[in-house]
């Protein structure tokens, strides 16, 4: 079968609630992926960061094929001899308190609502269905009913309500509209360190730190999302160490498997995750052996391999090399590690053609928000890698 054949198929039976560019890939290595037709790109999406540690990772591939020689699912009904362990190890990595996994990013999110909500019952006397959890513009936390109820992108809303009450919504990176907004029914602050969806969207600097500052003056928990800046992205393990804080709760996902299972978890305190009680959250495969020891193996080979100093190096390297591109069209540049992108003019035309000039290059990356395209290659891009993709994005752009 050749590309046009399985299109047709997609656009046949599948629902049509993405746009993607028009390749169909087969096989991934690295920062490589080749399509059905044998031609080979270099992958500057990562899966949106899913696949931090490139593609197809040969020693994440052999614990999950270890395992699932093993055993795959338990439920919760039953231990494993996975799950602790996994525990341990992202604790230590994190110096958090207490893990609560779940399968995806949305689901760490609706976790974390869901759990913020009690404790603000629980230890701030807030009246029951009064709790509210601020968050900021142009957001993206995922797509469910609840979390669409708190974006403000028309098109993740329209035609979806009614919608879930009990959210706040401030502008990102304004530390006073945070302090302004806080009432005695606040329970939290839910924020992205960096706005990836929004555009790679960068804060101004002490923001983090305000933000926590004024959450813990004003007794109220702090949840970073960090699924997409998470795990090495920005160049740290978290991108709150940017700034040298720690959140209440920690939303991670996507690299936490390496790209081969879903996986998340919410980190947290340990005052904070008590509030939860047997039976009152829990997922059928949240925690599974399979997906405990694929996880495992992620991290370890983000840390032994040392994924996440690269993604610094490598980084500011590709940031410098995307400046360097003299277009009147470009309107900024800019980044944190391996979480890059370039925004354009309105009068460039969009960013969408080239991302297909790009792909016809043989450089695969997205378009957001209309006029920016962003670039996450895995953290293990070389230095040789990179000079390429600004050849090509040099070429596109120039």
């Amino acid at each position: 079968m050749k590309a046009a054949d399985f299109i047709d198929l997609e656009e046949q039976f599948g629902a049509h609630n993405y746009k993607p560019l028009d390749v169909v890939l087969t096989r991934g290595e690295r920062v490589w992926v080749w399509d059905v037709e044998g031609r080979r790109y270099m992958d500057c999406l990562s899966a949106y960061s899913a696949v931090n540690q490139g593609h197809c990772h040969p020693k994440i591939r052999q614990a999950m094929m270890d395992q699932a020689a093993r055993l795959t699912l338990t439920s919760r009904a039953f231990r494993n001899d996975q799950l602790g362990l996994l525990y341990r190890e992202l604790c230590q990595l994190t110096h958090s308190h207490k893990v609560l996994p779940m399968n995806s990013g949305a689901e760490a999110v609706e976790s974390a609502i869901k759990t913020v909500r009690k404790w603000g019952y629980r230890h701030k006397d807030i009246p029951e269905n009064q709790a509210e959890i601020i968050v900021c513009a142009n957001n993206f936390h995922g797509r469910t009913i609840t979390i669409v109820s708190f974006s403000t992108d028309p098109t993740a809303r329209g035609g979806f309500g009614p919608f879930t009450p009990g959210f706040k919504i401030i502008p990102f990176g304004d530390a006073a509209a945070l302090e302004a907004a806080i009432t005695d029914r606040t329970v939290a602050f839910l924020v992205e360190p960096i706005q990836g969806e929004a555009g790679v969207i960068i804060p101004p600097d002490g923001y983090l730190r305000q933000v926590r500052e004024i959450c813990t003056r004003r007794n109220v928990i702090l949840i970073l999302d960090e699924i997409q800046t998470g795990l090495g992205r920005t160049g740290k393990i978290l991108a709150e160490e940017h700034e040298g804080i720690e959140a209440d709760l920690t939303l991670i996902g996507k690299a936490l498997s390496g790209g081969f299972y879903p996986v998340s978890a919410v980190l947290s305190t340990s005052e904070v995750m008590e509030v939860l009680k047997p039976g009152e959250h829990g997922s059928t495969f949240g925690g599974n052996p399979l997906a405990c020891a694929v996880a495992r193996t992620a991290l370890r080979v983000l840390i032994e391999e040392g994924m996440v100093d690269n993604a610094a190096r490598m980084g500011a390297y590709f940031l410098e090399g995307l400046r360097r591109i003299r277009n009147p069209m470009i309107k900024s540049v800019r980044g944190r590690g391996l979480m890059l992108a370039v925004e354009l003019s309105p009068e460039a035309g969009g960013a969408r053609q080239y991302c297909l000039s790009l792909k016809d290059r043989g450089l695969l990356c997205k378009d957001t928000h209309t006029h920016t395209i962003r670039f996450a290659p895995p953290l293990l891009i070389t230095r040789e890698e990179v000079d390429w993709a600004l050849e090509q994005i040099t070429a596109a752009l120039g």
